[in-house]
């Protein structure tokens, strides 16, 4: 089968620029790529000629050749009719760096030069106390990282150095091997896949591009954190490889149990212990806050276990305004040891309880308070 012209299959005239070609050729691609035409025999035969077409006519040698000697100045070295190429994937394991040139990134073949990677995420733990936690606090981190070498930049090479291109892979950072019938594509041992080689390492990260080193970051601690939270620091995790971004740093919240408090969500509860007497008659008794301590209302008949909630003196909530509650818990304390004045009163009481007199049974209970020091 008679091949077309090259400049004919890529749309251009035959004094066209190298971008002007560039131009044709990316469009071709986008046109008659496998992934928009599966099951297309037609669109890969048209892919096939389009990149073996802007093979020749992108390197100056190749094109001279085939502008005076046509078709036969370029077979004999994998063109001509499409028979170096034998399916699409072909096309991207050997032309792999066309495609990174024109579309950033490598389409299945081996690309030009280390691939750029984003660095590893950091965690750390971090304790705080239940104070911190309520009301939000700014702490220093002491985290050891690895960071981009100031003295290279990050390029592994001493300075006024640069890396040099590696000789054996010409800088793809992969080789092709022979195995039987089947050529595969191999990582280059000679730059370990780097595409590079460093003939004058940097005395400082001896080649790594990376060093350790004890960094202090300010971290603000939000009012209302819990257990188990996580703070994201971005860009603050280990450097990113060949130019990629650095990855984050969580800190991970751990909050210590408070001596007056526990915590439920954003409440908190705190047990209060009143007599017997406070129970019955009522009372007024001091409990702490995370701020002043209040004035709680303790009514008549208030009964072991029960809970009275003071509305918006809990913990601040994440992401709104809104705080918790104080939830008081009521311990109604029971005397272990009485004097003989003070049984002798609460038999008498017992004894109105059961003949009902409530106002005689009130006022003995008076003096049942004053008894036991209970005003």
């Amino acid at each position: 089968m008679s091949q077309r012209d090259y400049y004919e299959v890529l749309g251009v005239s035959r004094d066209a620029s190298q971008d002007e070609i560039k131009k044709a050729y990316r469009k071709k691609a986008m046109e008659f790529h496998p992934d928009r035409n599966p099951d297309n025999p037609d669109a890969e035969a048209r892919f096939k000629e389009a990149a073996e077409a802007y093979d020749v006519l992108r390197d100056d040698d190749k094109r001279a050749r085939y502008d005076r000697f046509g078709h036969a100045g370029v077979n004999g070295n994998g063109f001509g009719g499409g028979g170096g190429f034998h399916s699409a994937e072909d096309i991207f394991s050997q032309f792999g760096d066309i495609f990174g040139d024109l579309f950033g990134f490598s389409m299945g073949g081996a690309s030009r030069g280390p691939r750029a990677q984003s660095g590893a995420d950091l965690r750390y733990n971090l304790s705080i106390s239940f104070r911190q936690a309520a009301k939000g606090d700014e702490v220093t981190l002491k985290i050891p990282k690895k960071v981009t070498c100031p003295e290279c930049e990050g390029s592994g090479a001493a300075p006024g150095t640069k890396p040099e291109t590696c000789s054996r892979c010409a800088g793809r950072g992969q080789v092709r091997q022979s195995q039987g019938p089947f050529s595969i594509s191999m990582p280059c041992h000679a730059c370990n896949g780097t595409g590079q080689f460093i003939s004058s390492p940097c005395p400082r990260c001896r080649g790594a591009g990376i060093v350790q080193e004890i960094k202090e970051l300010a971290v603000r601690i939000p009012a209302g954190v819990d257990s188990g939270n996580r703070l994201r620091l971005r860009g603050e995790g280990e450097p990113g490889i060949h130019g990629g971004p650095p990855g984050d740093l969580y800190v991970v919240i751990t909050v210590e149990q408070d001596k007056t408090f526990r915590r439920h969500g954003q409440d908190l509860i705190v047990t209060r212990e009143i007599s017997f007497v406070q129970a019955a008659l009522g009372d007024r008794i001091e409990v702490p806050t995370l701020d002043d301590p209040i004035t709680v209302e303790i009514p008549k008949g208030t009964q072991n276990g029960e809970i009275f909630r003071m509305h918006d003196y809990g913990l601040p909530s994440l992401g709104y305004g809104a705080n918790g509650d104080l939830l008081v818990e009521i311990v109604v304390k029971t005397p272990t040891k009485l004097s003989k004045r003070q049984e002798e009163l609460l038999r008498e009481f017992a004894q109105l309880e059961d003949d009902k007199p409530m106002t005689k049974a009130k006022n003995l209970f008076k003096k049942v308070g004053k008894a036991m020091g209970v005003d």
